[in-house]
């Protein structure tokens, strides 16, 4: 694994750091190439990332590069890669995504954005942190989603690439503080299946989200 993937997960960090999405130490950042992964390391300000503060680790956890202990969730960051085709996982204590993984059981589908991120988001229920029942509980509340939030603790997001890992991570937090407001002002509409279908149909056939040429 080259410099260049290191560099990369500390710019993932301090961006999400600057987005207030990771505060302190608080929070992790992984990419996977191969058989070894790129993982911010433990108890590290991640305002700060550097890529020296960037540890290389293989599937197993064994460290191969850097200077610093990995981060006391890499279990969790593995068990998601055994378990799925992630290239990248962002786990965050973010404001509005950890307070909502303090009262609810699952974020329903309030806006149709949400569907990037597979659909209603389920909560892991409570483990210690950087224990196996914990990573457990994560990878089966991410089955068939690209996020997660976990009870009392916070939320992860996973991705093909470590920018569409930090994109989730973005839009969560954003979805999170929608439904805070909205719950404040009165019940909170979700969309139906019907309509979920309907807003994937209509995506697939204008190619939302991505640049289009004019004919």
């Amino acid at each position: 694994m080259t410099d260049q993937f290191r560099a990369a997960v500390a710019s993932a960090a301090r961006r999400l750091a600057a987005e207030g999405l990771l505060i302190g130490t608080a929070g992790n950042v992984s990419l996977r190439s191969g058989d070894r992964v790129a993982v911010t390391s433990s108890g590290l300000d991640l305002a700060e990332c550097r890529l020296e503060d960037v540890t290389v680790v293989s599937l197993t956890g064994r460290v191969l590069a850097g200077r610093l202990q990995p981060t006391s969730e890499l279990g969790l960051h593995l068990g998601v890669y055994a378990d799925t085709d992630a290239s990248a996982v962002v786990h965050t204590h973010a404001p509005y995504a950890t307070a909502l993984a303090c009262v609810l059981d699952e974020l329903p589908v309030v806006h149709y954005q949400q569907l990037l991120l597979g659909g209603s988001v389920r909560v892991a229920p409570y483990a210690t942190f950087g224990t196996p029942e914990l990573a457990a509980h994560v990878r089966d509340a991410l089955a068939g989603r690209q996020a997660a939030l976990m009870a009392s603790h916070g939320s992860v997001t996973v991705g093909t690439t470590l920018e569409q890992a930090v994109d989730h991570a973005l839009l969560l937090e954003w979805l999170a503080a929608l439904y805070h407001r909205a719950s404040a002002l009165g019940p909170v509409r979700v969309l139906s299946e019907e309509d979920q279908v309907a807003v994937i149909t209509a995506a697939l056939a204008r190619g939302y989200g991505t640049p289009q040429e004019n004919p």
